[in-house]
């Protein structure tokens, strides 16, 4: 047969652990900040199941001085010890070496448990530089040694012991890892909602990096929980008691929900005290049966005013909800667990909360009305904002280009895709902009001064404001209700300020105005963040060119001692940059650098928080800020 280059010899076979160190991003979803503290979710998760599982009361998590190692400690039944019939090893080394090896595949020793693939506590050894397991049972302590995922030893007894239990200690392994520091702010809000999700439960963090300790025990449950949430973002309610319900129908569902002023809908959903960022079945079901059950009762006692009709959208808007439910068998999106995807327990949520809900409207007058009044204030504002769009919607629609602002340099591509939009700050800097960009794919609109607070104007002001309408004229997506993503005329906006205090300020400004109005914009990975560098560094014939200070100090400090003396320019704006210059550093796609706008999927409500506190119309929040953080400034630039 004729060789073409291309045989068996170069077909590659990963053995063991070796696929979850050379492509972790499949089992744990990345090697940054997400990824890193989703191998202390494993361990900590393995010993959530034995609390869930009535084996074990008592969970210890300890941050290490270096944050960089991690150590659980639960007094649960303990790993298995003895050898695995299978292959002679002991089952502790089976688990911790094997993919897909582990005792949740069945209900025998598990009936609920958030780990189902068995390759949790493997993939935490596999990207390990360092892991020791102990497990005390029988009277005995147990310990085996791994180095990068490979046992440094046997499973061999150490001594007697008392109790029963299984201690994972761990340190990533900095050549998987962007960095390995963990947060202990993140570990300490994970542990409580563990709490929380399982009344009884006491879990105690020792963090040696703060010198605290904290211990979390919410014998209320998601009732605790709901209270916390509110209480914490300054969620005002709108009914005085959260809707709180618990059933176990061959599965089993807590609920805690109460509808709030704010104008966000915020659901938690967890499975087997997994957290679902992304939802699922159980979530949908959840919103299924809400809303049947509002309208079932807003029908039965003919509360609809005439010309209000109600979308779901308006049932859900402040609504903050936690579900929380355990069954035998998820079946998750991915390793990492992120949603749901059990078809049938849609309907079976559905089922059991509609009917539960609607009588609780039914017995609980007052209350009812609130809600209802909520719901119907929603769906006017809604109906408000959509005739305020259409306003500029009308305007812009003439054609696809004609109306377009008479200060946009558009680009001759026609593929939204291919096609990106640069918000830049000034004429000066635009007419930069203007010269060295792409002309083909790259459209440059310049802004006049700061755009307006869209936190704290009205709906009529912001409409009517010259810069905001015409970023809005220019996408040609529309905005609030009246949003469509097909109609969006590029597939990057991207912000370019100048690299100072007030080029800062304006990027916060158009970054509320996105959030508070054009949400799918960021949500679909539309908004980026140009970085232009602030300083230029020439040393002889080699010019560097730093984004901050501290990149300019690392530069420098990389220079040899003995070479050229460098000269360092800081630019005043980017309308001090040569066309070709801003082109090289901060357009060319091949060479700039873009940060992607996201909302933090980790604490959705803490965006809110932040947005509405520091952009808002009341000043304290702003106010404590500077008294708290003043210190942290090392040069104010002014």
């Amino acid at each position: 047969m004729k060789q073409n280059g291309y045989t068996a010899r170069d077909i590659t076979v990963l053995e063991g652990l070796e696929p979850v160190r050379k492509r972790p991003g499949m089992y744990i979803g990345g090697t940054g900040k997400d990824g890193l503290h989703h191998l202390a979710w494993e361990i900590i998760d393995n010993s959530v199941d034995e609390a869930i599982n009535g084996h074990a009361s008592l969970i210890t998590v300890h941050l290490h001085k270096d944050s960089a190692t991690l150590t659980v400690t639960d007094n649960g039944r303990g790993i298995p010890v003895d050898k695995h019939p299978k292959n002679g090893r002991s089952a502790l080394e089976v688990i911790l070496t094997e993919l897909h090896a582990g005792g949740k595949f069945d209900t025998k020793a598990y009936a609920t448990a958030g780990g189902l693939h068995g390759v949790g506590a493997s993939v935490v050894n596999a990207l390990s530089s360092h892991l020791v397991a102990s497990v005390r049972r029988d009277g005995v302590e147990w310990v085996q040694e791994y180095r990068r995922g490979k046992p440094a030893g046997p499973v061999k007894p150490v001594g007697h012991c008392r109790g029963t239990g299984t201690t994972i200690t761990f340190s990533p392994d900095p050549a998987i890892f962007d960095a390995t520091t963990f947060s202990p702010e993140l570990i300490a809000e994970r542990l409580e909602i563990k709490t929380f999700l399982n009344k009884g439960l006491r879990i105690v963090f020792r963090d040696d990096v703060g010198g605290t300790t904290r211990e979390f025990r919410h014998d209320g449950g998601l009732r605790e929980f709901i209270h916390d949430l509110l209480a914490r973002d300054k969620f005002k309610p709108v009914h005085e008691a959260p809707f709180i319900m618990e059933r176990d129908n061959g599965y089993r569902i807590e609920l805690a929900l109460q509808w709030t002023e704010s104008p966000r809908e915020v659901f938690r959903s967890y499975v087997n005290t997994i957290p679902t960022r992304d939802g699922g079945t159980h979530e949908q079901g959840l919103k299924d049966g809400l809303g049947k059950a509002v309208r079932n009762y807003i029908e039965t006692h003919n509360l609809l005013p005439r010309g209000v009709a109600l979308v779901a959208d308006d049932i859900r808007e402040g609504l903050v909800a936690i579900l929380s439910v355990f069954i035998h068998e998820p079946q998750f999106q991915g390793q990492t667990k992120d949603r749901l995807n059990n078809p049938e327990l849609r309907s079976q949520i559905d089922a059991t909360v509609r009917p539960v809900f609607e009588q609780f409207l039914h017995e609980n007058a007052t209350v009812a009305e609130g809600i209802v009044a909520r719901i119907i204030q929603a769906s006017r504002a809604r109906m408000a904002s959509r005739a305020a769009a259409s306003q500029i919607r009308k305007k812009a629609s003439l054609s696809h280009r004609l109306n377009l602002p008479g200060k946009l340099s558009d680009c001759s591509a026609t593929d939204p895709s291919a096609c990106e939009l640069f918000l830049v700050e000034g004429d000066s800097a635009g007419g930069s902009a203007k010269q060295g960009r792409d002309r083909k794919t790259q459209a440059i609109l310049p802004l006049r001064g700061k755009v307006l607070n869209a936190e704290q104007a009205s709906s009529q002001k912001l409409l009517a404001n010259k810069e905001l309408s015409d970023i809005v004229n220019a996408l040609g997506c529309g905005i609030g209700k009246d949003f469509d993503p097909d109609k969006l005329r590029y597939g990057k906006i991207i912000l370019l300020m100048d690299a100072d205090s007030d080029g800062h300020h304006i990027t916060t400004l158009l970054l509320t105005f996105f959030y508070r109005h054009l949400r799918g914009l960021i949500e679909r990975g539309h908004i980026y963040l140009a970085q232009p560098p602030l300083y230029r560094i020439d040393a002889g014939r080699e010019t560097w060119w730093a984004l901050d200070d501290a990149d300019k100090d690392r530069i420098l400090e990389a220079l040899p001692a003995r070479g050229p003396s460098p000269e360092v320019t800081r630019f005043k704006g980017l309308g001090e940059m040569m066309p070709k210059v801003l082109f090289d550093t901060t357009l060319d796609p091949n060479r700039r650098k873009l940060l992607r706008v996201r909302i933090a999927e980790e604490d959705r409500l803490l965006t809110e928080r932040v947005v509405s506190e520091l952009m808002g119309k009341d000043p304290q929040a702003r106010l404590n800020l500077v008294m708290n953080r003043a210190q942290e400034v090392d040069a104010l630039d002014v």
